[in-house]
C-alpha cells in the first residue's frame, strides 16, 4: 500500500481554489457584518438622540395630524390659539392694531406676534437614567372653559399640566403644575427654552431690526437692561424677559425668576422675518416638582399702558433714551404730544406746534447765540488783521493771544457760543428717540408721508443705490436744503483757518447737511419734518434778529466803547488759557534758543 506523504497537484489546486473561495466569502460576510454594525450603530445613535428628547414608552402614542388639536380664546385685546403639541401658544393676534402691508403701503393686515411656528417654548427635564425629555415634544390634551385653557400631558406616570387664563390688559396667566414628576427626575432645576423668530410688522426693515432686542429685569425688578446682540447672566435672577420690537413686545415673567440666563440673537437679512431670538434659563423645582406661576404679556409699547403695570418697570422697555434724555421725553415731549393730540390736531401739525414750543423755550439762549454771531461779524476785520500780521506756524501763539485780547476788549465771551449747542444736543437725541418709538404716530399720515414713524417714499427708484436704498424721501431732501441754507447764513462769521494746513471749517459745515441726508432718507419722516420746521424757524429768527432786533452799528459802537474802558477782569477760564499760552510760548522760546546754540563736542 502506497503511503500518502502529501497533496498531489490536483489536490493542491483544489485546495487553493477552495481557500480563495472561502476567503472571499469570509471577506464578503465580514464587510456585510461591518456595514450592518455601522447601520446598527447609526440607528442606535439616532435612537439615543430621540431618547434624549423623549423617554421611551412614556410619550403619547405615535404623533400624527389626528392627535394635534388647536383651541382658541379671545377678548377685546388679544386672540390666542393654543396647540396640543407642546401645549403652547401657536398664535397671538393683537386685535386693535394692524401690521404694515407693502402692497397697499398701509397698516391693514392682521397683526400677529406669534403665527405659523415662529415661536416655541417648553421645559426640559433629565430623568434618573440621564435621558432628556422636553415638554415641546409632548402631546397635551386640551380643555377650554370660558377664557381658561388647561393642557394636560402624561409622561412615565407623571402628569404635567399647563393652565392658561386670558386676562384683561394684554395679560395671559400661565401656571405650570406637575404631579409624580419627582419619581422620574433627580435634578433640582428644569431648563426653560424659548425660541422666537420675530416677523416684520413696520415699514422700513433696517429701522425695525435696529429696534428689535432683548430687555430684562433683575434684582427683584430693581434693575433693567437691554441687549442688541446677546447676553449672559450667570449670577443674576431675571424677573422677566422681553423680546421687544419697534412698537410691540412679548414678555415672559416668572414668579420665582430665571437663573443662569442666556440669550442669543441672529439677524435675518431678507424675507418676512427680522431676527432669531433664543433664550435659555433655569427654573427651580420644589421637591422635584414644577409648581410655578408665570405670566405672558403681549403689549403695544404705549407709555401710559406700560405704566399701569406698577412695580414691573415695563416702561423701561420703551427706548426713549437714558438718564436725562429719557426724562426729557417722559416729562415733556410725550405729555406735550398727547395734550395737543387730545385737541384733535393732526399728527403733522402737532409736531409743528411742538417745534415752535421748543424754540420758544430755547429763545433766550438762541438770542445770545445770534448776538454773539453779530458781534463776531463786527470784529472780524480786526481778527483778519491779526491773522495777516502774525503769519506762519512760528507766530501761532502770538496770533492766538492777540485774537483773545481783541475778544476780551470787545466783551465777547467765546464760551457763550458753546452753551446753545450743548443745550440742543440732548434735545436732538431725545427727539431722535421719540419719533421712531412713539406708537401714537404709527400709521399717522401727513402730506405725502403715509407713516410719520417711517420714511416717505414718494420718489421710488427702479434700482438700489448704496446708502440711499430704493427711494428718495421728500422730507429728507427738504430738510437737507433748509439746513444747507441755514449753514450758509451762519458760516459767514466763521474764521478762516489760522494755521497753515488746517482745513477750512466752513467746507466741513457745508458737507454735513449732505451727509445728514443719507441718515434722514431711511429715518422717521416725523423726525425729518421736525428738523425742517426747526431750521426754517432758525432762518426766520436770524433774519428777524439781523433786520429788526440787533443793530450792527450799535454793536460796533458798544465794542468801541468797551475798548476805551478799562478791560474787564479776566475770568477763571480766560486766566487759565492765558497762563497756558504764556507757558507754552516760553517753552517755545527756550527751544529756539537751544537750537541756535552751537553744538559742543
Amino acid at each position: 500500500m502506497q503511503k500518502n506523504n502529501g497533496l498531489d497537484k490536483n489536490q493542491l489546486i483544489s485546495f487553493v481554489i477552495f481557500s480563495a473561495i472561502l476567503m472571499a466569502f469570509m471577506f464578503y460576510f465580514q464587510n456585510k457584518q461591518s456595514d450592518e454594525k455601522q447601520v446598527a450603530d447609526a440607528k442606535a445613535k439616532t435612537e439615543q438622540k430621540v431618547a434624549s428628547k423623549t423617554i421611551a414608552n412614556n410619550i403619547n402614542a405615535t404623533i400624527n395630524a389626528a392627535t394635534i388639536k388647536n383651541v382658541t380664546v379671545k377678548n377685546k385685546e388679544l386672540t390666542l390659539e393654543f396647540v396640543s403639541l407642546g401645549g403652547q401658544l401657536s398664535s397671538v393676534e393683537i386685535n386693535q392694531y394692524k401690521a404694515y402691508n407693502a402692497k397697499t403701503d398701509k397698516h391693514d393686515l392682521p397683526l400677529y406676534l406669534i403665527e405659523k411656528n415662529n415661536s416655541s417654548y417648553g421645559f426640559q427635564f433629565k430623568d434618573k437614567t440621564g435621558k432628556i425629555f422636553n415638554t415641546k415634544d409632548l402631546v397635551f390634551v386640551p380643555s377650554v372653559k370660558d377664557n381658561a385653557v388647561t393642557m394636560t400631558a402624561q409622561v412615565s406616570g407623571a402628569t404635567i399640566q399647563y393652565v392658561y387664563q386670558l386676562l384683561d390688559n394684554y395679560t395671559l396667566d400661565f401656571n405650570v403644575r406637575t404631579q409624580g414628576l419627582s419619581a422620574i427626575v433627580t435634578d433640582e432645576n428644569a431648563d426653560f427654552h424659548w425660541n422666537y423668530t420675530v416677523r416684520g410688522m413696520e415699514k422700513g426693515r433696517s429701522q425695525e431690526q435696529t429696534h428689535s432686542e432683548f430687555n430684562y429685569a433683575f434684582d427683584n425688578y430693581g434693575s433693567t437692561d437691554y441687549d442688541t446682540n446677546g447676553f449672559e447672566e450667570p449670577e443674576e435672577t431675571l424677573n422677566w424677559l422681553a423680546v421687544k420690537q419697534q412698537f410691540f413686545t412679548s414678555i415672559i415673567e416668572s414668579s420665582n425668576g430665571f437663573t443662569h440666563a442666556k440669550g442669543t440673537q441672529e439677524t435675518i437679512e431678507k424675507g418676512a422675518f427680522l431676527k432669531k431670538f433664543n433664550f435659555d434659563g433655569q427654573v427651580k423645582l420644589a421637591g422635584n416638582e414644577l409648581n410655578q406661576n408665570f405670566k405672558w404679556y403681549f403689549l403695544p409699547l404705549d407709555l401710559p399702558l406700560l405704566k399701569t403695570f406698577e412695580g414691573k418697570e415695563f416702561d423701561t422697555i420703551l427706548p426713549l433714551g437714558w438718564s436725562f434724555i429719557g426724562t426729557l421725553n417722559r416729562i415733556f415731549f410725550v405729555p406735550v404730544y398727547n395734550w395737543l393730540s387730545d385737541w384733535g390736531i393732526a399728527a403733522g401739525w402737532v409736531i409743528f406746534l411742538m417745534t415752535i414750543a421748543t424754540k420758544l423755550i430755547l429763545s433766550p439762549v438762541m438770542f445770545k447765540q445770534h448776538k454773539l454771531s453779530a458781534m463776531m461779524k463786527v470784529v472780524k476785520p480786526e481778527i483778519e488783521e491779526v491773522t495777516e500780521k502774525f503769519k506762519g506756524q512760528e507766530n501761532a501763539m502770538k496770533r492766538q493771544q492777540a485774537t483773545m485780547e481783541i475778544y476780551r476788549k470787545a466783551g465777547i465771551n467765546q464760551m457763550a457760543g458753546c452753551l446753545p449747542a450743548l443745550v440742543q444736543i440732548p434735545i436732538f437725541y431725545a427727539l431722535f428717540r421719540f419719533f421712531p418709538n412713539m406708537i401714537d404716530l404709527r400709521g399717522k399720515g401727513f402730506w405725502f408721508a403715509n407713516d410719520l414713524t417711517a420714511y416717505d417714499d414718494l420718489i421710488k427708484l427702479p434700482f438700489h443705490i448704496p446708502l440711499i436704498g430704493e427711494h428718495i424721501s421728500i422730507f429728507a431732501v427738504a430738510c437737507t436744503i433748509v439746513v444747507l441754507i441755514y449753514t450758509i447764513m451762519t458760516s459767514g462769521q466763521m474764521q478762516q483757518p489760522q494755521q497753515e494746513g488746517m482745513p477750512d471749517m466752513r467746507i466741513i459745515m457745508y458737507i454735513f447737511p449732505i451727509t445728514f441726508f443719507f441718515f434722514l432718507n431711511t429715518s422717521s419722516s416725523g423726525l425729518s419734518w421736525y428738523y425742517f420746521v426747526s431750521n426754517a424757524l432758525n432762518i426766520l429768527i436770524i433774519l428777524a434778529i439781523k433786520y429788526w432786533i440787533l443793530d450792527e452799528k450799535k454793536i460796533h459802537a458798544q465794542i468801541q466803547q468797551n475798548k476805551s474802558k478799562a478791560p474787564k477782569p479776566e475770568g477763571k477760564f480766560q486766566k487759565r488759557m492765558r497762563e497756558m499760552m504764556e507757558k507754552a510760548q516760553e517753552q517755545q522760546k527756550m527751544q529756539e534758543e537751544q537750537r541756535k546754540k552751537p553744538n559742543k563736542k
